[in-house]
């Protein structure tokens, strides 16, 4: 979301974004976008804090930015409150899959009943739905019988491209360390391959704070592992320029921008999830359905030099092919200006 606000910055949009409170100044811009504070993570009480300060502060930060179409991603209860805001101030509204549980009500990644409602009523009254590949835009037909345009996912220009001999880091994992990432496999990974080494990226999500501990203490016990810990964004751009290999574990996502962030500096990717059989469609890396196929591809890239050349240079080729900014950036447009259209329409015929 922020690669898509700075893109439309530079094409002379206004462009703002309501953010959590972290103690920041409210109405601060950065690089030509506007940041309005909501609320705190722990803010409030239980229970009543689903009203104030999550409702009224989201709201209130909501008007304070006065956009004529807002823009949000991810299943969540802020998809039914933004979707009530934009309706009873004739804002436009466009939504964004952002994982292909999004698109399933059986796996969406929401606890509570509420939660998960408020997020339907949501999705089913935006103006415009965007998804990030042919199995979200199946399952939002079949599940919920509503129609989304396909998108390309945006990644910052990379500054540096090694050369092979120069990339110290055999093996690249980066994710938040949740069930659904499937850290441990990672660390199944390094310890079937000792004479390799891994780098693991990652930092602890509310309610997963069990499984980063159990993550970091069994890399503790592994030389050939280094866990960072969590990284911030613009830090973690580093390890992949020294990476040879990146390597993802997830059982479900949408399109991880960690692929792009790969590809960009001619990282192939060796993963269990392949978007629309696309690594498999371009040899970008290598599609695997089991850890043996994962250990097998990681050993023959990491070990035949001319290999991996050639699925690097076919990463970069692919990469300055379907994910410069003007390419990426038309759907979103397209659909932010439909979404004004409507409600400027619907604003007309009352």
């Amino acid at each position: 979301m922020t690669l898509l606000a700075k893109a439309l910055v530079k094409r002379g949009y206004e462009v703002s974004m309501v953010v959590g409170d972290y103690g920041q100044e409210d109405g601060r811009a950065w690089e030509g976008v506007t940041t309005y504070k909501a609320f705190k993570h722990n803010e409030g009480l239980p229970i009543i804090r689903f009203i104030h300060p999550r409702w009224t502060k989201t709201w209130a930060a909501l008007g304070r930015s006065d956009a004529d179409v807002y823009v949000t991603s991810c299943a969540g209860m802020h998809v039914g409150l933004l979707a009530l805001y934009c309706n009873r101030m004739g804002k436009g509204f466009v939504f964004r899959l952002a994982n292909d549980g999004d698109a399933d009500p059986r796996h969406v990644l929401i606890q509570t009943w509420r939660d998960k409602k408020l997020y339907e009523f949501g999705l089913r009254r935006a103006d415009r739905l965007l998804c990030q590949n042919n199995l979200q835009r199946k399952r939002l037909k079949d599940n919920y019988s509503l129609s989304a345009a396909i998108i390309r996912s945006f990644v910052e220009a990379s500054v540096l491209v090694r050369p092979l001999q120069e990339r110290r880091i055999e093996l690249l994992w980066v994710s938040n360390l949740r069930d659904i990432k499937r850290p441990g496999l990672a660390v199944d990974l390094a310890r079937s391959l000792p004479h390799r080494h891994l780098h693991m990226v990652g930092g602890p999500l509310t309610g997963a704070a069990k499984l980063y501990d159990n993550i970091q203490r069994e890399a503790a016990t592994l030389t050939n592992l280094t866990f960072h810990g969590a990284v911030p964004y613009h830090e973690v751009s580093e390890l992949y320029d020294r990476a040879r290999v990146f390597i993802n574990t997830s059982s479900s996502e949408g399109f991880p921008n960690s692929y792009l962030q790969s590809w960009q500096r001619g990282v192939p990717v060796i993963a269990f999830l392949d978007p629309d059989g696309l690594i498999q469609r371009e040899g970008l890396g290598y599609a695997v359905s089991g850890m043996d196929e994962m250990r097998q591809a990681s050993e023959r890239l990491l070990s035949d030099d001319s290999e991996w050349q050639r699925a690097s240079d076919r990463c970069r080729v692919y990469m300055d092919r379907h994910h410069g900014d003007d390419i990426v950036l038309k759907p979103y447009i397209l659909a932010i200006e439909k979404a004004h259209m409507v409600r400027c329409k619907s604003r007309e015929s009352r």
